[in-house]
């Protein structure tokens, strides 16, 4: 009995102090509700569809100068279930620039990817990650990269996507406009990357073995970083579930690229994968054959992904709002006027050069106002290395996470004003009308990322957008299928769940006008 009274008593003191903790640290958190030993998780789970827009929802409701809140997760986020989600641009600059060493990727993001790329660019942190940012760098600033990117993406849209729209159109057929984006930019960077062309975007769009496993690879990836990094180990061990499908989707994949490297080492081209071949580090050795195949398939990762997604939204919105849709075949128009004459008809027989869409500084507005709105990657996740305190006053202890959400930064007042959840491409644009004018805080734009690791292909990805747009709107109005519904998938990038269904009809010649 006097044991019984004992543990009751040790219980009563142990759930009073819990109680009292609790109490006290649920007043100190600014975000969503916590709830005692499970905290926001419930609420996540609850939000799972809609996610971005809670984390957005949250950051909004925090107060104060700085948007940042923190996400009590038990069990599953480091350091005592903690995770810091920040929109602020002075944050974002404080991890992406001012202590840019001290949030790398770190080592659950690592260790997660680490199969399918290796220590590839998007994946390695420090010297490694070093090492190729240089090299990259200087073939990305490379005109004749330029033209090799210009060279594929005409010949995909007018020997395959026109005509399979022009199909859609005469049998009054709908497409998903996402589906085809995806093969397009998927045909592009592969052709880009290994000089070697897929085919995936053809009249009967078949599947492509590498790009099925590619997919299979990268979904299966991601949910090691959804769940708790000993489940997806016990499965990798046993082999079962999405480790299986990782594994055997793994070996198409290096297949493919082992071949890829074979027949760039007998036959060099002006592709990627052939100027890595041609590199050599400081000892004078040649790239290892295993390095090489994740230096690729990173940039494959990086070029399909995101532009497709991009262009989905950008369509989806422009179909909503007609007279923007109107400023930019007005502007096409200007600039095909001054390139090609007066005929009409010539304007859509071939697709814009690269030197065309450079002038296209209005279609430019309404990309980048689409990605400020959709980024194609939503948000980012940052290891802290070193105790640290950012700009706001928050303390982030050493081993935990630091999220920032780049789907919310754009819908914040404080930062793009009151109509921040409008569409409106003139916000880029200078007074005048005839300048792009990117926000003159960097941070408030991080689309792209920031900082040292800035994109390297986003001024490619720019016109490869811009080339495709006026593709298809020179020639084509789009309006949605009626009932279709555009979601976003809950993923690393922001698909839309069902794609994007439309019907096509031909853009008359006559309403061309400038």
């Amino acid at each position: 009995m006097e044991n019984v009274t004992v543990y009751l008593g040790v219980a009563t003191v142990v759930i009073s102090v819990y109680a009292l903790w609790f109490y006290l640290l649920s007043r100190r958190l600014t975000g969503p509700r916590v709830l005692p030993l499970v905290g926001s998780l419930p609420f996540l789970i609850a939000n799972r569809s809609r996610i971005h827009d809670w984390m957005a929802d949250n950051l909004r409701s925090s107060g104060g100068t700085y948007q940042t809140c923190t996400i009590m997760i038990p069990f599953v986020a480091k350091k005592q279930g903690f995770y810091t989600v920040t929109c602020h641009p002075k944050n974002l600059e404080h991890i992406l620039r001012t202590r840019f060493d001290n949030y790398p990727k770190g080592p659950m993001w690592r260790t997660a990817f680490h199969d399918l790329l290796g220590q590839g660019i998007f994946n390695s942190d420090g010297e490694t990650w070093l090492m190729q940012r240089k090299t990259a760098a200087l073939e990305f600033t490379t005109r004749t990269l330029r033209q090799a990117m210009a060279r594929w993406v005409n010949q995909t849209i007018k020997n395959r996507l026109w005509i399979i729209l022009d199909r859609a159109v005469r049998d009054s057929k709908p497409v998903d406009l996402q589906d085809l984006f995806l093969r397009l930019t998927f045909d592009n960077i592969c052709g880009l990357t290994f000089g070697k062309d897929p085919e995936t975007l053809s009249p009967e769009l078949p599947e492509n073995p590498f790009a099925v496993a590619f997919d299979t690879a990268t979904e299966a990836t991601l949910q090691r970083l959804l769940y708790p990094s000993f489940l997806w180990r016990v499965q990798n061990i046993v082999g079962i579930g999405s480790e299986k499908r990782l594994k055997n989707s793994l070996q198409v994949v290096e297949d493919y690229m082992t071949e890829a490297i074979r027949a760039r080492t007998k036959s060099p081209s002006d592709d990627l994968l052939s100027r890595f071949l041609k590199k050599r580090d400081v000892d004078g050795n040649s790239i290892p054959k295993e390095v090489l195949q994740r230096i690729a398939l990173n940039f494959v990762l990086a070029g399909r992904d995101t532009s497709s997604v991009a262009l989905s939204w950008f369509f989806w919105l422009v179909m909503n709002h007609p007279q923007v849709e109107e400023k930019i075949v007005r502007e096409i128009s200007t600039v095909l006027r001054e390139t090609r004459g007066d005929d009409r008809r010539k304007w859509t027989e071939e697709p814009l050069v690269f030197d065309e869409a450079d002038r296209l500084v209005y279609l430019k507005a309404a990309l980048a106002e689409t990605l400020r709105l959709y980024p194609s990657v939503p948000q980012d996740f940052k290891y802290v290395v070193e105790d640290d305190v950012m700009p706001d006053g928050t303390y982030v202890p050493r081993g935990s996470t630091v999220t920032y959400s780049i789907y919310a930064i754009g819908r914040m007042k404080s930062i793009w004003g009151k109509d921040c959840l409008e569409f409106r491409p003139d916000r880029w644009l200078s007074a005048d009308g005839d300048r792009f004018e990117p926000p003159k805080d960097g941070y408030k734009f991080v689309a792209f990322n920031a900082g040292p690791r800035t994109c390297l292909g986003k001024d490619l990805a720019y016109l490869q957008m811009k080339s495709v747009a006026s593709a298809i709107l020179l020639r084509y109005r789009l309006c949605p299928v009626p009932g279709h519904r555009v979601q976003q998938k809950m993923s690393l990038t922001l698909f839309m769940k069902n794609g994007l269904r439309v019907f096509l009809r031909p853009r008359p010649h006559e309403l061309l006008h400038a």
